[in-house]
């Protein structure tokens, strides 16, 4: 069942009058209703290649490779446009999915259709080439000259050539996040590029008034959720609450608190654990984009980021003057409270992973005992927020573990080598005896989230009751 959406005004440990918004659950006849649609959608272009004489081609060699090559190309597109709907930050997409979901779809959308848009290319030129008579080369240059579009296609396909490049495994290790998302915006362009050869000479989208009105209702809506959930909602957002750098407090050696106040942050609807992509407006590079969770439950006027040095350019938000405005996009993320379904929670952290959990902890509604936090960290000296983690713990009734220590040589765990002896699953439940009936979140670095996972899984945590947010691009 959804619960409601809650408004309660509260005041936690360190003195802040809450604003506590809890986003509802999301139906899960909603996320059936988006994968029917999507599968619809595949199903209706395939549909329209099928009327257009898609399979009687298949008869002969020559014509074969042609309709497939369409058939390629129209699943192609319409991923294309599955890929960009996933990704445009729509409202109720991002609530049912969530980012961290919805960002390992795109990828896997990305590929499959990157790659039937090259089956397309070659099908293609293969049947126009082979009814022709001529050869391969000689046809592909005819395309790309001679038919109307072609060379805008060419340009989308070398940027979305680079796009899916940047987007491997390995190409994503050598750039920063920042970088990599100002190359990953081509993909916009690329697509955009594309569009004037699909409309101008793709049969199945000319041959027939329900195609074409079909295929431009597709790249309209697609336009439209761009325009509207990517630049018209954060615009919006931006200028309504007037954001700006109030204070940067330093916590340790390399991380810092960005305090921000605003106005009327609490209509904002934005629950502790959640992320905002950040822009500071402080000189050049303002246009690269940072994805931060709160470090603490908002408030009515007052938000707050807290961020490690990674050597890229989180470092400069050490430098941000009080006053810089500040443009958001979001809020964004299923690690909040509205996913709960226990009435016992149990918080996993790791290093800076400790940011959105310890707003939670703030925030989360919980009576003595209710609530677990496990704080996993190198020293002493790494720990953030210790002091307000005490105070919120002394005035919730909340329990706060340091797992303190180095990492465990040869071994994926996410416990420190003085507790090497225990398993990974035997540590949590001496921990946490009632693990199994608690829901669990999780944040840390990927391969420590992954540790943890597989320990409460073993633990006996049902699946649906594990809660994490991954950050990885």
């Amino acid at each position: 069942m959804a619960t409601t959406t809650a408004h309660v005004a509260d005041r936690s440990a360190t003195g802040r009058e809450l604003r506590s918004y809890h986003p509802p659950r999301v139906p899960r006849v909603w996320r059936d209703t988006i994968a029917a649609l999507t599968w619809a959608s595949g199903l209706i272009v395939t549909a329209l290649w099928m009327s257009n004489g898609g399979l009687q081609d298949l008869q002969h060699l020559d014509t074969g490779f042609t309709s497939l090559g369409r058939l390629t190309g129209l699943i192609a597109a319409d991923l294309l446009l599955i890929q960009v709907l996933l990704m445009a930050r729509i409202p109720i997409v991002e609530r049912v999915y969530g980012q961290d979901e919805l960002a390992r779809r795109h990828r896997l959308v990305g590929f499959t259709s990157f790659n039937l848009m090259l089956a397309h290319v070659v099908l293609i030129t293969l049947g126009y080439a082979g009814l022709d008579g001529t050869n391969v080369v000689a046809q592909l240059w005819d395309f790309t000259v001679n038919y109307p579009g072609m060379l805008l296609a060419v340009a989308g396909t070398v940027l979305l050539v680079m796009v899916a490049v940047t987007s491997m495994r390995r190409a994503r290790k050598r750039l920063r996040y920042e970088s990599w998302h100002l190359l990953h915006l081509y993909a916009y362009l690329g697509v955009g590029l594309a569009l004037p050869h699909q409309l101008w000479t793709g049969q199945e989208f000319l041959s027939s008034r329900p195609a074409t009105l079909y295929w431009w209702s597709l790249w309209i809506a697609a336009a439209g959720a761009i325009l509207w959930c990517r630049l018209g909602i954060p615009i919006y957002r931006t200028l309504r609450h007037n954001i700006r750098v109030a204070a940067v407090v330093r916590e340790n050696e390399d991380v810092v608190s960005v305090w921000m106040t605003g106005r009327d942050l609490d209509r904002l609807r934005v629950g502790a654990g959640q992320f905002f992509v950040w822009r500071f407006l402080s000189g050049p590079g303002w246009m690269r984009a940072h994805p931060y969770s709160l470090s603490a439950a908002p408030t009515r006027d007052t938000l707050r980021i807290t961020v490690k040095d990674l050597g890229d350019d989180s470092r400069e938000l050490k430098g941000l003057r009080p006053g810089t405005r500040v443009v958001i996009e979001g809020p964004y993320g299923r690690l909040h409270g509205g996913v709960r379904t226990r009435r016992k929670v149990t918080l996993l952290a790791s290093g800076i992973g400790i940011t959105p959990l310890r707003a939670l902890l703030e925030q989360l509604p919980q009576g003595p005992g209710d609530v677990t936090l496990i704080y996993r960290a190198r020293d002493e000296r790494d720990l953030v927020f210790r002091a307000e983690l005490d105070a919120l713990a002394a005035a919730r009734g909340a329990r706060v573990v340091y797992a303190l220590g180095r990492r465990v040589p040869g071994r994926d765990t996410w416990l420190p080598q003085d507790a090497a002896h225990l398993s990974d699953r035997d540590a949590l439940r001496h921990l946490v005896p009632d693990i199994a009936h608690h829901d669990v979140y999780l944040c840390g670095a990927d391969q420590w989230m992954d540790a943890a996972r597989s320990a409460a899984l073993a633990a006996g945590v049902p699946a649906d009751h594990i809660h994490l947010e991954r950050f990885s691009w």
